[in-house]
């Protein structure tokens, strides 16, 4: 029995933000985590080409890698995703019409929210996890256990400045994945011909998560 979407996000617990600044680029960056045991990226519709970078990695990697878009924040760019291949649609902010599509195809929908009203509202709007964004400038961990005091039935994803140091803290606060940028997705890393670097990177998350379940 294959797992579903939600089951692969919560069990690899990572979900890398791709942010690169060509499609070529791209396809670097996924090849060094994939080869870290990274299963699940983001694609970002601020990555040049962002629907073709999605159509590439579908037919280069099928099954092997869960795919999502990120940075949706229309309902035209949500249906095209999906088509190209997307199973998750990730959000700055809160837009119900990008909830709407993702759900009327039966993929996975994770709208940004920061305050209480607005996780609590997009999660009312038919969102499957709420993303906490930018979830470090606000206090972290700490700010995440707060949220979910009120409301355990939030199913949340922190993003925006989650770090190896920090990313033990939001696992262990409730958090059921962690969408990781600049940590891990290491542009200069590929810029200076040493992907191996986003490679033992992707690892040492890994291990970080699996420690942090763990304990």
């Amino acid at each position: 029995m294959s797992e579903t979407t939600q089951q692969t996000i919560e069990r690899v617990g990572l979900i890398p933000v791709l942010r690169a600044k060509s499609i070529a680029q791209g396809r670097v960056v996924v090849e060094a985590m994939v080869a870290g045991g990274v299963s699940v990226v983001e694609v970002t519709m601020t990555v040049p080409g962002a629907i073709d970078l999605l159509k590439e990695l579908k037919k280069e990697y099928g099954e092997k890698l869960l795919l999502g878009s990120g940075t949706v924040t229309t309902a035209e760019q949500a249906q095209a995703t999906i088509d190209a291949g997307a199973e998750f649609v990730i959000s700055p902010s809160l837009h119900p019409d990008v909830i709407r599509v993702t759900k009327a195809n039966k993929k996975i929908s994770c709208p940004g929210a920061l305050t209480p009203t607005e996780a609590i509202t997009a999660w009312n709007a038919g969102a499957d996890y709420v993303k906490i964004f930018p979830c470090s400038a606000v206090g972290g961990a700490s700010y995440l256990k707060a949220l979910l005091a009120p409301f355990p039935q939030l199913k949340i994803i922190p993003t925006g400045g989650v770090t190896l140091e920090t990313a033990a803290g939001f696992i262990k606060a409730g958090a059921r994945a962690l969408g990781v940028g600049g940590d891990l997705v290491n542009l200069a890393a590929v810029d200076a011909g040493k992907p191996e670097t986003i490679t033992e990177a992707a690892r040492a998350y890994l291990k970080v998560l699996a420690d942090a379940r763990k304990n």
